[in-house]
């Protein structure tokens, strides 16, 4: 991101989507599924954020 470029209110949800997804995924009591589930989840949402 350059520095003239503005921090839009999509990517700020889309930083919050992330975060919640990866304290989810925290979560011991989760099923081995589930967590295959939210780890693509998360790995598609870092690759639209250029973060792959």
């Amino acid at each position: 991101m350059s520095p003239k470029s503005k921090y839009t209110c999509t990517e700020y949800r889309q930083e919050m989507i992330l975060l919640g997804l990866k304290r989810q995924l925290a979560d011991p009591q989760l099923s081995d599924a589930e967590r295959i589930r939210l780890a693509e989840r998360i790995r598609e949402l870092e690759q639209q954020m250029g973060m792959d």
